[in-house]
């Protein structure tokens, strides 16, 4: 006991030590903690040598993270789904382990007679990093893009994915039609139970306690240990009792405050997991080496076929195609739990395992610098992708087709360079009180739901990335009178206000043009570019909430929101 504590000092202080140096380095933390764990392990200096020690300490850290996972699963979300979402991950995943099966079978890795590596490969690359990806949009601003939701959309499927093969995974080794019905059997009963008691009984117990935070955490916990014991006893295993737990949790009412105060212990059990996996992790040979190198490369090209050929099909343009393949281009930190129950299973070899280990660090540290780029990376592939014959959302918009519904022709006299939230309530509001107007807009974007949604509504819109120059000179924004920048610069891609100013002032001298200022200090920048107004979208906000004081002081607060209702009613927005 005393060793187990002595073991579980040194995993925390050596994370936190090369954590604090990861963070520096903007690196990916879990990179950290492996290495921690791989320096203090029997494989490194040796002082955590226990065998017993570090199987439970990765066991509570799996038990944990899979609750987690299952917590932040949404499953209305999946339901609402958009065909796209759905198309691509299914896309993505089937053609990913069909692909994995074929190129690891290939290079010699074992299939069946009690060896399953290329199973267990395969499922590991089709799964991405939840934690990488999430972390890095949000950094970039990119989690509410198209992108970005499709990106997060295909995460959660994975993680639906991964459920279902931790439910048949027990019986790889005896993998009949009857066995498998009969695990499948066991996770829909477990499920349902779950799924129950926390529709009719969990609510009432934690709005009994809503009051004392101890107790809805140590609700939580039992709740998670109690259905991961459950799932022990129908011969499934703890972390998919525990998947099941948080999944369960994540549909009733108090799920959100539920993950607020578990989330602190589920980072320090994480942490210990990571930490006991790099344990696990010996010094390389050129084999295993060779293997990391074969599994990241199989990841990254897979990704990009998988990902990229669906969402193209479906007509998403190269950018909105390209952007969710390279963010995804990872595997996963679910992709260790997946092989680790394998290694405890006799599933998969040891060096298999120590391999595909070694390519997640690889991906980790590449995938970030990639996705921190994504947007220049993109931008320099269209102009390759378009040379060997793939077609962009702008094709034919030449002058041969001028005529055609969408074409580019000439922009007309109101530019609106750049489509986000700022831009669709202009419309609606143009379209409300003078929609005449509406026909003399030119919207350019490479949104390609923007793009489809403006041209069925008759507008007349440009596909193409605004903080490219040529774009702008092929849209003819030469001889417009006013262009509109409404996309401040937090969300902008490859440009700001002031050098998108700077550019239509040198093709059109004479327009005028309104640009958006993020911060006080840009609006005399903006105006030394060459802008004739510049929108400060605080002071309409700081405007509007100063008249709901005035209301609230008046007495008159509910006729106000009635007002706004009545607005809102109204309105035909293109991004709601």
């Amino acid at each position: 006991m005393h060793e187990l504590i002595r073991d579980i000092t040194l995993s925390i202080l050596f994370a936190w030590m090369l954590g604090l140096l990861a963070h520096f380095a903007r690196q990916p933390l879990i990179l950290a903690y492996l290495i921690a764990g791989f320096c203090i392990g029997p494989f490194g200096a040796g002082w955590v040598h226990s065998q017993e020690s570090i199987s439970v300490i990765s066991e509570l850290g799996l038990i944990f993270m899979l609750f987690m996972i299952g917590l932040e699963i949404d499953l209305k979300k999946i339901v609402r789904a958009g065909r796209v979402i759905l198309f691509a991950a299914g896309s993505q995943l089937l053609g990913g382990c069909l692909l994995g099966v074929l190129f690891f079978v290939g290079i010699g890795l074992s299939l069946g007679g009690g060896h399953f590596d290329a199973v267990y490969l395969c499922v590991a690359c089709a799964l991405s990093s939840t934690v990488i990806i999430v972390k890095v949009l949000y950094e970039k601003r990119e989690l509410d893009t198209l992108p970005g939701r499709i990106t997060l959309g295909i995460l959660v499927l994975q993680d639906i994915f991964a459920i279902l093969f931790l439910a048949v995974q027990p019986s790889l080794a005896n993998l009949q039609v009857s066995v498998i019905l009969l695990s499948i059997g066991r996770v829909a009963v477990l499920v349902a139970a779950a799924l129950l008691v926390s529709r009719y009984v969990l609510p009432r117990l934690f709005h009994q306690i809503a009051r004392r935070p101890e107790l809805i955490l140590l609700g939580a916990l039992a709740w998670c240990f109690l259905v991961a014991e459950t799932a022990e006893r129908l011969s499934l295993s703890r972390e998919m009792g525990a998947l099941i737990a948080g999944v369960s949790l994540s549909t009733f009412p108090y799920a959100l405050d539920v993950t607020a105060k578990v989330t602190t212990l589920r980072d320090f059990f994480i942490t210990l997991f990571f930490v006991a996996l790099g344990m696990t992790i010996p010094v390389p040979g050129l084999s295993v080496i060779g293997l990391a190198l074969m599994i990241a490369a199989f990841t990254v090209v897979s990704r990009l076929v998988t990902t990229f050929t669906p969402l193209y099909l479906m007509k998403q343009g190269l950018r909105a195609s390209l952007l969710p393949a390279l963010n995804l281009a990872q595997i996963s930190e679910f992709s260790l739990v997946v092989i680790q129950t394998g290694v405890a299973d006799h599933h998969i070899a040891a060096e298999t395992a120590n391999a595909a280990s070694f390519a997640f660090v690889v991906l980790a540290v590449l995938s970030t610098f990639v996705m921190t780029r994504s947007d220049e990376i993109t931008r320099w592939a269209i102009g390759p992708l378009k040379r060997i014959g793939l077609r962009d959302l702008d094709h034919g918009n030449g002058h041969a087709e001028e005529g055609h519904e969408g074409a580019h022709g000439e922009a007309r006299r109101i530019v609106i360079l750049g489509f986000f939230r700022a831009a669709s309530a202009l419309l609606a509001e143009i379209e409300r009180q003078t929609p005449v107007l509406l026909e003399q807009i030119t919207v350019v974007d490479f949104n390609p739901n923007v793009y489809q949604t403006l041209l069925s509504r008759g507008l007349h819109v440009i596909y193409g990335d605004i903080s490219n120059v040529d774009t702008l000179l092929h849209a003819g924004i030469g001889k417009s009178e006013m262009i509109i920048l409404s996309v401040p610069d937090s969300l902008l891609k490859g440009a700001t206000n002031e050098k998108l100013v700077r550019h239509v002032r040198a093709l059109n001298p004479n327009a005028l043009i309104v640009a958006t200022a993020d911060l006080l200090a840009d609006v005399g920048a903006l105006y030394e570019a060459g802008a004739s107004y510049v929108t400060v979208t605080r002071l309409s906000d700081a405007h509007e909430l100063f008249t709901v004081i005035e209301a609230a002081q008046a007495g008159l607060l509910a006729d106000k929101r009635a007002e706004l209702d009545q607005r809102l009613g109204e309105r035909r927005e293109v991004l709601p």
